[in-house]
C-alpha cells in the first residue's frame, strides 16, 4: 500500500488551522469547493473542481471522525470505480503554533502508487505549503479574511 504524509509546522493556534480545515467558505479558498460539508461524523459531502480527462471533477467523501481542534478524518472516493482512500489531519500545539500531520492513506497497486506518487502527493503538498499558509496569514483569529485580501475561490460554482 501507498500512502502519502505530509507534516507542516504553521506559526497559528490550533484553533485557526481546524477553521481553516473545517470551514467550508475558507476550504475552498485553498483546496475544491465542498458541498454539504460539516464536521458531523456521517456528514457525505462533495469536493468540487474542474473535470480533468480521466476525472469527473469531484470527489465523495464522508466524514469519519471528528475532534475539535485536534483530529479531522474523511473517507475519499474520486471516481464511480474507485474504492475509498482516507484523508486524516491531526493537529498538535507546539510552541509559537502548530504541527499539522497530514495523511492520505489506502492506495494500493501500480495504480494507486501512481496517483499518490505522481499526482496527489505534489498536489497536496502545494496546497498545504502554499494555499493553505495564504490562508492562514489571510484570516483574523475569529476567521474572516483580513481587510485586502486577495484571496478567492479556487473553485467557483458554475452558473
Amino acid at each position: 500500500m501507498t500512502d502519502i504524509r505530509i507534516v507542516r509546522e504553521y506559526p497559528h493556534p490550533p484553533a485557526k488551522v481546524w477553521r481553516a480545515l473545517t470551514d467550508p467558505a475558507l476550504l475552498a479558498l485553498w483546496t475544491m469547493r465542498p458541498e454539504g460539508f460539516s464536521v458531523d461524523v456521517g456528514t457525505r459531502f462533495k469536493f468540487v473542481a474542474k473535470p480533468q480527462p480521466g476525472w469527473r471533477g469531484f470527489v465523495e467523501c464522508e466524514v469519519l471522525e471528528a475532534e475539535a481542534p485536534s483530529r479531522l478524518r474523511y473517507s475519499w472516493v474520486g471516481d464511480e470505480k474507485g474504492k475509498a482512500t482516507y484523508v486524516t489531519y491531526s493537529l498538535e500545539p507546539i510552541t509559537g503554533g502548530t504541527r499539522l500531520v497530514f495523511e492520505h492513506t489506502g492506495f494500493t497497486g501500480l495504480g494507486g502508487f501512481m496517483l499518490a506518487k505522481v499526482m496527489m502527493g505534489p498536489g497536496w503538498r502545494k496546497m498545504l505549503d502554499k494555499a493553505l499558509a495564504a490562508v492562514l496569514a489571510d484570516v483574523d483569529d475569529d476567521g474572516q479574511l483580513r481587510p485586502g485580501s486577495t484571496l478567492k475561490p479556487k473553485f467557483e460554482r458554475a452558473a
